[in-house]
C-alpha cells in the first residue's frame, strides 16, 4: 500500500505519513481540521543501470520497451563507450565485430573501422 505525506496547515513542518490504498479518498484529518497533502516526486528507476558487457541483460532491459531503432542504436552507443572508458582503450565488443567483419570479407576494412595512421619521417 502507497505512503502518503500530509502537513498540518498551522505548521507546514509538521509532517504525518499515512499508508492509504490506492483506491481510498486521500484525506487525512487531526482534531477535526483537514490536513495538507504534500506530492513528492517518486524515487523509482527503471532500467537504469545495464551492464555494458552483457549483451543478455541488453536484450532484457530493451524488449519491449516503446521507442524507435535510433533509440536503441543510441542506447548501444552510450553503451560502447561506458566499454572504452572501463577498458582504457578501444572497446572490446566492436573490435571483435570489426576483425569478425574483417575476416569474413578476406580482410577488407569495415567502412566504419578506425583506419590506420601512417606516420612520415621527414630528413
Amino acid at each position: 500500500m502507497p505512503e502518503y505525506l500530509y502537513s498540518d496547515p498551522e505548521d507546514p513542518k509538521k509532517v504525518v505519513s499515512v499508508i492509504q490504498g490506492m483506491n481510498e479518498k486521500h484525506v487525512y484529518e487531526s482534531d477535526g481540521k483537514a490536513w495538507n497533502r504534500e506530492y513528492t516526486i517518486p524515487k523509482a528507476s527503471i532500467d537504469t543501470q545495464i551492464d555494458p558487457f552483457s549483451e543478455k541483460q541488453f536484450v532484457q532491459k530493451t524488449d519491449g520497451k516503446v521507442g524507435s531503432m535510433g533509440d536503441l542504436w543510441d542506447r548501444s552507443a552510450e553503451l560502447s563507450k561506458k566499454r572504452e572508458e572501463a577498458s582504457g582503450t578501444q572497446d572490446p565488443v566492436r573490435k571483435k565485430y570489426l576483425e569478425s567483419y574483417s575476416n569474413k570479407r578476406k580482410g577488407m576494412a569495415h567502412p566504419d573501422a578506425p583506419k590506420p595512421s601512417i606516420e612520415i619521417e621527414y630528413s
